[in-house]
């Protein structure tokens, strides 16, 4: 299980930084995305990270960090330069070595970011 935390209101240009922390088995063994939904529009994802390597999509890079700590099996986003068009509910989820998801989807933390 994944659990999303981190999330509230900021203006915009503000910062905010998302955990991702699960409990019961290591989230080193995986790739960790971090996926949002903005109200009306489908789940996107915005950043995946695996061993070595971090991606991001393009409304986000530049301004978003993706970062782990096996130590703590937890999963990170740190959002800088936050606009409103970032409000969404937030989810992490972590990949299988075929490419489906791990787990079911939990409940998110909001971003709101406002103008």
């Amino acid at each position: 299980q994944l659990v999303e935390s981190g999330g509230g209101l900021v203006q915009a240009g503000g910062s905010l930084r998302l955990s991702c922390a699960a409990s019961g088995v290591g989230l080193d063994y995986y790739a960790v995305g971090w996926f949002r939904q903005a109200p009306g529009k489908e789940r996107e994802r915005i950043s995946c990270i695996t061993d070595d390597t971090t991606y991001y999509e393009d409304p986000v890079k530049g301004r978003f960090t993706i970062s782990r700590d096996n130590a703590k099996n937890t999963v990170y986003l740190q959002m800088n330069s936050l606009k409103p068009e970032d409000t969404a509910v937030y989810y992490c989820n972590a990949y299988s070595a075929i490419g489906t998801f791990v787990w079911d989807w939990g409940q998110g933390t909001q971003v709101t970011v406002s103008s």
